[in-house]
């Protein structure tokens, strides 16, 4: 069912018709409601005032043509509301077939007189041209309504009441005209709104994606290339002093530097390796989503090899903790998010805490696991603004915040007990992450790019 539509230069709901927007079905399984509804309202005037026509009509034949009308009305009027989706498209495509219901009416006029009750029903016509044409054609129906109605009266002038009644049934036809039209408009228009509404909400859907994306990939940048070609920039120019005291020192004959020298050169290999393996891990993600797909990752067995890890690169003491109750592997994407936060407050400890031991501690229980990360640095200097620290390149408290959030966790930065710095995540069961915890506070107080660290 396609409606046609008209449109002029001069704006507002008299002067056109509202375009049809390019989504129809909701608007013509509407309008196709409404239409059917007209046909149902005729039959029901035709069935309630056919009693009150026939006792006021004169015996013999006139009273039968009465009759024969309104059967006939009320017959097809049931057609065309039974079978309205397999007519319509035909009534749509051949504006001349409503001649045929202009013709139903003029015949009931006729018969019944426009004082009849059953004029009424004539009223239904200019509402189906409004509802189906629009202005157009319901101005062309609409008159030729009138002509109807006029001649209707010129036949039955003779009898009392004729003339208000005519005029009373014209108004009805204007006005059903013009009703029909607006509805149709209305549709027309509020459907153009809800499709301007979704493909607004389609874009800030895409928005908020591609931004989430770009957030994750800048914490994945910087948890893992970022942060090792850093490391590899410093064993370069410790590599560059090295072979710089070297030389000096071969000109006394002294065999300890180059020693150093490969030392050096051996953790800037080891360090570019690394970086490369995380370049093409971050590349993988990108290219094949693997949270459904990877098995659960054991968070103890991680934890114990980055505490090693730690210790030997930096000498830090590190110590891992765990609860007397085993903790269950985790899904891929909550351990990576997890093991991406130690990773990063480590790195932390290591750059800017001056510690010299860090405490990992993880544990279990009916709340939730429980990780928590403490070194005995020179501890927090102050409330920190992560904004601040954002706009100055600082990232990486506020890509631990965006991990634990996107965990439904809640992580706090705090200075610690015996000093140092703290930081705890909580990590709801599945299922309670929408209960809030005791104790368990919604917030995390930025702390500087500075923490804990960590050792087994």
């Amino acid at each position: 069912m396609r409606p046609t539509t008209t449109a002029t230069s001069a704006g507002g709901y008299l002067a056109d018709d509202a375009p049809a927007p390019a989504t129809l079905r909701l608007q013509l399984n509407a309008l196709q409601a409404l239409c059917r509804q007209a046909f149902a309202v005729r039959m029901t005037m035709l069935a309630l005032g056919t009693p009150f026509a026939m006792t006021n009509t004169a015996q013999g034949p006139p009273r039968y043509a009465v009759l024969a009308a309104a059967v006939l009305g009320i017959t097809a009027s049931y057609a065309m509301y039974r079978d309205w989706d397999r007519l319509a498209p035909r009534l749509l495509a051949h504006p001349t077939l409503m001649a045929a219901d202009l013709t139903f009416a003029a015949v009931l006029l006729l018969t019944a007189s426009p004082a009849s009750p059953l004029a009424y029903a004539a009223v239904c016509t200019p509402l189906l041209a409004g509802l189906l044409y629009g202005w157009r054609g319901s101005g062309i129906f609409t008159g030729l309504q009138l002509v109807v109605l006029l001649m209707v009266f010129r036949a039955w002038e003779h009898r009392p009441g004729t003339g208000t009644s005519t005029l009373l049934i014209a108004g009805f036809c204007v006005g059903a005209g013009i009703i029909g039209v607006t509805l149709r408009n209305l549709m027309f228009r509020f459907g153009t709104a809800s499709e301007a509404l979704a493909e607004a909400n389609s874009r800030l859907a895409v928005a908020e994606a591609v931004e989430s994306e770009r957030a994750r990939l800048a914490r994945e940048m910087h948890d893992s290339v970022t942060k090792t070609l850093h490391g590899l920039a410093l064993a370069a120019e410790a590599l560059a002093a090295s072979a710089s005291a070297s030389a000096s020192a071969m000109s006394k004959e002294d065999g300890t530097h180059p020693q150093t020298v490969g030392r050096n050169a051996a953790l800037v290999a080891s360090a570019a390796r690394r970086a490369a393996a995380e370049s093409r891990d971050l590349l993988t993600d990108l290219r094949h989503h693997t949270d459904l797909t990877s098995p659960d990752v054991d968070l103890i067995a991680e934890l114990v090899r980055r505490a090693a890890e730690f210790e030997r690169d930096t000498g830090i003491r590190t110590t891992l903790e765990t609860s007397t109750a085993p903790i269950a592997p985790l899904p891929h994407r909550t351990a990576h998010h997890l093991l991406a936060i130690v990773s990063e407050a480590l790195e932390n400890t290591r750059r800017h805490a001056s510690a010299t031991r860090v405490t990992l501690e993880a544990k279990t229980s009916a709340d939730g696991t429980m990780l928590r990360i403490r070194d005995d640095g020179v501890g927090l200097p102050g409330p920190l603004d992560l904004e601040e620290k954002a706009r100055s390149g600082h990232f990486g408290m506020l890509g631990m915040m965006e991990r634990a959030s996107s965990l439904g966790a809640v992580m706090q930065v705090d200075r610690g007990e015996e000093g140092g710095t703290e930081i705890r995540v909580d990590l709801l069961p599945p299922g309670l992450d929408h209960i809030p915890m005791p104790g368990r506070r919604p917030h995390a107080h930025p702390q500087r790019e500075a923490a804990p660290n960590v050792r087994r």
